[in-house]
């Protein structure tokens, strides 16, 4: 196998990894926000008790919209581009989580939504081409 050729299955791997790790991410996160009582849930992520019900259902909605658009698309070939564009569209929810936990007083929090937003990033980026 050629350099190029190794490289680059290397990179299809490693977006497929990255990919399946952050729609399972944001899979689980959907469904602690649609089915987990009120109390659990604000013991994980306080803001989930302070804010509306239906906000948290609207950021849980988001997370399955992502997850599917992470995997799908790409999975079945059919508007592969979609892939790219669903992580641009987690980095942008992942900077509106990271707004909310800074005007919360929350700055400790956005550890993983710095995380999940280079992840998304890379894959933007590696579907992208």
């Amino acid at each position: 196998m050629r350099p190029l050729q190794s490289s680059a299955r290397l990179l299809h791997i490693s977006l497929w990894f990255v990919q399946i790790v952050l729609a399972s991410s944001l899979l689980w996160a959907a469904y602690l926000k649609l089915f987990s009582p009120t109390a659990q849930l604000a013991a994980m992520w306080p803001w989930t008790a302070q804010l509306p019900k239906a906000f948290v259902n609207l950021t849980a909605f988001f997370d399955g919209l992502g997850a599917i658009g992470l995997v799908l698309p790409t999975w079945l070939n059919v508007r592969p581009r979609v892939t790219s564009l669903t992580a641009v569209g987690i980095i942008g929810l992942m900077i509106g989580a990271i707004v909310l936990h800074l005007y919360r007083g929350e700055a400790s929090l956005i550890g993983v939504n710095l995380v999940f937003m280079g992840l998304a990033a890379f894959v933007a980026w590696g579907r992208a081409t």
